[in-house]
């Protein structure tokens, strides 16, 4: 009888290694994974085996693994995998804490464990005594399995097509370099060819007594100055400006891999539950507990997608903390503010035109000015964060900052040829309002296309934000209080068409708007006072959540932010403060 075997689960993970063949593994000791599986045997078998044993079983029903997977039985392994205890790898599950809603295993209840005792937990059932899963609760859990599975899936296709996306960003820009100063050499040499002609014109006319040699020589000279100085200028400004693009990619790469990393691990888990659910009919326990683990996978994966639907409680009042420096002229309006990985926070003083970089006490230990106003701000890497600046005139372009030994450091910037009044990224794509419009951009500066436009009145795209998974683009129309969602058609990943506006809410005032890395989306309205959450998980209309106002002491909010280190929400004012509030 086949041994179902399967080898060991890999460290760090909750991956169970594939199906093993039998035959390899009997003859030659050596782990082949199987692809076949016979009904008669009870054994698996590779393609080689799978051969010999038509040979002398020619009548034996063998199933290929990759289109009758239904019909395998389910590993020996798999079984053991669902029994043993997440914490103590030599034990098995046997009990279940409901207050915690937790799986145990004999030293689960007598160690310390999650922050409690389980053995002073009010009600510890033994999971023979839990009542069985119910057929029509366990199809309704295969059929949540199975869609959170498909998004994860879909998630990590998306994730390689944005590495596929972003190793063509520092070739593009280097092309995009090397086509300006073409143009410059070109228009140098234009521009002496024509002072080579007026001179021999005004030559032959009398009017310059220089030979034609001397003047000639001296126009070729300074020609060659220009076309050299053009030269130096690319050697000094584009090697650096290709490195720090380079370093971005190479960082927003890491971030992306680990991403996918996640995805494997969690299409996993989520498939050995869905195999446990569908194969395990007779094995109530085993059902039992592979329901219980189902819950928190698929809380993760709505995460890891960005569709938590977790609605923030707002613990007590917020503390209020002054943005306030010496040298400021004027009272501080805090446009934006952005949360970085190590705790530290940078906000936009809009009056003053300075970005200051906070500690985690909310304390101003850094700060760095341009000569415009400063509208949004986004992150980039875990260090970098991309500003936009406009004056109203001439400057308009997008600033990049990086945070080095808790300073602001100038980096490399791109014009703009339009207003800019909101910005946000995803993977090295950038997505800009300008008031009127959304455009989307690279990393490199280069407009991809418009993705939406509403020229009915000033402030129609004043700011945007963009869900964990790039599904999902979020507009505020301040202009006539709306919130504007456009959604991607998940079937076309790749296309630039696939965003179209599907859901619109009206909200008094909506100025910024932010979404966390669960994809709860946080609005922030001025006119009212208010930090509302939008749900926009609901097939229908969304629905909003109240979660500060103006009775806790908030007044004239103007961005918003969700610092997830320390599960609190930031409120950026014009009254020249931050407040924060814990939330859970």
């Amino acid at each position: 009888m086949a041994t179902n075997s399967q080898s060991s689960v890999e460290n760090g993970s909750d991956e169970v290694k594939d199906y093993i063949c039998n035959a390899c593994e009997d003859h030659n000791n050596v782990e082949t994974s199987a692809d076949f599986y016979c009904k008669q045997c009870d054994r698996f078998y590779c393609g080689n085996c799978l051969e010999l044993h038509g040979k002398v079983f020619a009548k034996h029903t063998v199933f290929e693994r990759f289109y009758l997977y239904e019909e395998w039985p389910v590993s020996k392994k798999l079984v053991e995998f669902m029994q043993t205890c997440d914490e103590h790898k030599d034990h098995k599950i046997d009990k279940f804490c409901n207050l915690h809603r937790q799986l145990c295993c004999p030293q689960c209840v007598s160690d310390y464990h999650m922050l409690c005792y389980h053995s002073q937990c009010s009600k510890v059932t033994p999971i023979s005594e839990l009542t069985d899963p119910q057929p029509k609760d366990l199809q309704k859990l295969s059929a949540r399995l199975e869609t959170v599975l498909e998004g994860i899936i879909c998630l990590q296709s998306s994730h390689e097509a944005s590495i596929k996306s972003l190793q063509e960003t520092c070739k593009e820009h280097g092309a995009f370099m090397m086509e300006q100063m073409r143009f410059k050499i070109n228009n140098t040499v234009d521009e002496y060819g024509n002072s080579s002609v007026e001179f021999m014109i005004k030559q032959m006319r009398g009017n310059i007594n220089a030979t034609s040699d001397e003047n000639e020589q001296y126009i070729k000279d300074e020609m060659r100055s220009c076309v050299l100085s053009i030269l130096n200028e690319f050697d000094n400004s584009t090697v650096k400006e290709l490195k720090e693009i380079k370093d971005e990619v190479i960082s927003i790469t890491d971030s992306i891999t680990s991403s996918i990393d996640k995805c494997i691990v969690l299409q996993n888990a989520l498939t050995q539950l869905l195999e446990t659910i569908y194969k395990i009919g007779n094995n109530k326990e085993i059902l039992l507990i592979a329901s219980i683990k189902c819950e928190p996978k698929i809380q993760h994966s709505m995460s890891v997608l960005g569709k938590s639907d977790q609605v923030f409680t707002v613990q007590g009042i917020g503390r209020e903390h002054n943005m306030r420096m010496p040298m400021d002229s004027r009272v501080p309006a805090i446009a934006a503010i952005c949360v970085l990985p190590d705790g530290q926070v940078l906000c936009l003083d809009y009056h003053n035109k300075k970005v200051k970089l906070l500690d985690q006490q909310y304390r101003v230990v850094s700060h760095c000015g341009v000569n415009a106003c400063l509208e949004d701000m986004c992150q980039i890497t875990p260090s970098k964060v991309a500003v936009i600046v406009d004056d109203g005139g001439n400057t308009q372009e997008v600033q990049f900052i990086t945070v080095i030994q808790s300073q602001l450091v100038l980096g490399r910037k791109f014009k703009l040829g339009h207003q800019c009044t909101g910005i946000a990224h995803h993977q090295g794509d950038l997505f800009i309002a300008s008031g009127t419009t959304l455009y989307k951009y690279s990393l490199s500066g280069r407009m991809f296309r418009e993705l939406y436009s509403d020229d009915t009145g000033g402030a129609t795209v004043y700011r945007c934000a963009v869900s964990p998974t790039g599904d999902k683009l979020y507009i505020t129309s301040y202009y006539d209080d709306r919130l504007i969602t456009l959604v991607r058609d998940g079937k076309d990943l790749d296309s630039e068409l696939a965003y179209y506006p599907k859901y619109v809410r009206e909200v008094e005032g909506p100025t910024d708007i932010h979404v966390t890395p669960a994809g709860q989306v946080l609005v922030c309205s001025y006119l009212s006072h208010t930090i509302l959450q939008v749900d926009w998980t609901r097939s229908i209309d969304p629905a909003l959540a109240t979660l500060v106002t103006w009775k806790k002491g908030m007044v004239d909010p103007y961005s918003v932010c969700y610092n997830n280190t320390t599960s609190s929400i930031i409120v950026g004012m014009c009254n020249g403060n931050v407040m924060v509030f814990r939330v859970k």
